[in-house]
């Protein structure tokens, strides 16, 4: 849908981003999840051709200048900021695989879901290692809420994974997987799992896959990975600077940010420039010049740095922490992507993945402006 106003598309996917939208009806597009795993209390909206996730049920969206109309039976509804119309967006629609269930019954919606517009994704392992306590856990995690509250299952098997996948691709036309998972006890750190998921999917059909889990201690499982049928990997450092690391995350800060970049280096080697990503959530307290200076790093190494707005998710202990202002993802954004264009590291050369789907960042709104 055309964005009819003066502010440009990227400043305000940042804003919404940042300060998230009311909605006048709750239930438009199909069903979004209050806290649990991945991009949770959001709502997947398209503004001017590009699908962003706009957080509806977080605390600051609750105030959001933003409002969104109750949409027609297409999806198509209108924005408004402050009472004055800005243009059209749209909802993408509640996806046809979600009204399937497997032969023992659990519906394809606790297996996989859709992200974005036409990005599969599933937590393979709804448990985490570092979830077992408050003291160890990253702060702004909720894998373990879906669980305690019935969406989803602890293991997804290969079999399922493959099933939904391909019933995702045919009903809906989704056109890549993104597969993460808690980190499970073992030096592989979830890599085995991930490879076997991979493997089996494949098998059923043809879809580029991206798997994200932490480093694990062994390189050779990067080359496994790839052979499973991984296209791309997401290794994610999340904050970047030792005191935020610690205080955000203490059981994962424990895996040095040097262990991160040795990893990312073996890992660019095995799927190529542009195919290994990290997400770093900006707002955690990483200052915009640490961020930026991580970046440069990560760019040399062909890594493409996915930096997000962090977004409050209810439930966590960060629930009340506020989302970063939209001037503060600006002055991130605005020279991150202008060094991966230079570099020739863009989100639509991305195989697979959090970095090409785009819906969580305006990162790739930036990258599309200088380009075009």
């Amino acid at each position: 849908m055309e964005n009819t106003t003066h502010l440009p598309t990227e400043i305000l996917i940042n804003e919404l981003q940042s300060y998230g939208a009311r909605l006048v009806d709750p239930k438009a597009g199909h069903e979004s999840r209050r806290g649990g795993a991945g991009p949770s209390d959001h709502k997947a909206l398209t503004i001017d051709g590009m699908t962003v996730m706009v957080p509806v049920h977080t605390a600051p969206a609750f105030e959001s200048p933003y409002l969104v109309e109750k949409p027609d039976d297409m999806g198509r509804s209108r924005i408004s900021r402050d009472g004055r119309v800005l243009g059209e967006v749209s909802f993408p629609l509640r996806p046809r695989f979600y009204e399937r269930s497997t032969a023992d019954g659990i519906p394809y919606s606790q297996i996989a879901v859709l992200h974005g517009k036409d990005v599969l994704a599933t937590t393979v392992l709804q448990t985490c290692i570092r979830y077992q306590s408050r003291s160890k856990t990253c702060q702004f995690c909720a894998i373990g809420q879906s669980l305690a509250a019935g969406r989803t299952i602890a293991h997804k098997t290969p079999e399922q994974l493959a099933e939904v996948a391909k019933a995702a691709v045919e009903l809906d036309g989704v056109k890549h997987m993104v597969m993460t998972t808690g980190t499970p006890k073992g030096d592989d750190r979830g890599a085995a799992i991930l490879a076997d998921s991979a493997r089996a999917i494949k098998a059923a059909v043809d879809i580029p896959i991206q798997a994200q889990c932490e480093p694990p201690e062994d390189d050779i499982w990067f080359t496994r990975m790839k052979e499973a049928g991984v296209d791309a990997l997401g290794m994610h450092l999340e904050a970047v600077t030792p005191e935020v690391r610690a205080r955000i995350m203490p059981g994962k800060a424990q895996v040095s940010i040097a262990k991160y970049m040795a990893s990312f280096r073996a890992a660019v080697e095995v799927f190529g420039r542009g195919q290994v990503s990290t997400y770093i959530l900006a707002g955690l307290g990483d200052s915009r010049e640490a961020i930026l200076d991580i970046c440069e790093k990560l760019v040399a190494l062909g890594v493409y740095p996915f930096v997000v707005p962090f977004v409050p998710i209810s439930g966590t202990p960060l629930e009340s922490h506020p989302a970063p202002r939209p001037d503060f993802m600006h002055s991130i954004l605005g020279p991150l992507s202008r060094m991966l264009v230079d570099s020739g590291l863009k989100a639509v050369d991305i195989k697979a993945g959090c970095g090409k789907c785009g819906a969580c960042s305006a990162l790739s709104t930036y990258e599309r402006m200088l380009t075009k």
